[in-house]
């Protein structure tokens, strides 16, 4: 039996599949979701959503947000969405030290939240780029 996944983003983006089972970035650690699972709601960390199709694991990029499951259905509502094939792994680490560098640099509380937004969001890149190369 599958789960039936959606994931939609305020830009409009969504991403609708079906799958026998999921990791998700709770705001508590990792979750994993198999068909049949106990209706929840929880919140969604910035982080990789591992999706298995078959034998095959697919990486997605989450920035943060909701889900609820219930008969099968999980329903995730972000921030933002991400797929690996528009990414480079080396621009993403990059980017990553980049952003790394900044937040070293940063003198102000809000600055120092804002860029570690940024760092958050650059190291579930590099990890789902990391885990996409791996399948």
């Amino acid at each position: 039996m599958s789960i039936d996944i959606r994931v939609i983003a305020p830009d409009g983006t969504t991403w609708d599949t079906n799958a026998e089972e999921i990791i998700l970035p709770s705001s508590t650690g990792q979750l994993g979701i198999l068909s049949n699972h106990a209706p929840l709601l929880t919140a969604i960390d910035i982080g990789v959503m591992r999706v298995r199709i078959g034998k095959n694991w697919t990486p997605v990029i989450l920035m943060g947000g909701f889900a609820e499951i219930e008969d099968n259905k999980l329903t995730i509502v972000v921030n933002g969405i991400e797929e690996t094939s528009n990414l480079d792994l080396d621009q993403a680490k990059t980017n990553l030290e980049t952003a790394i560098e900044k937040l070293n640099l940063a003198e102000s509380n809000k600055e120092k939240l804002e860029l570690s937004q940024n760092v958050r969001k650059a190291r579930a890149r590099v990890q789902a780029l990391t885990t996409a190369t791996l399948n």
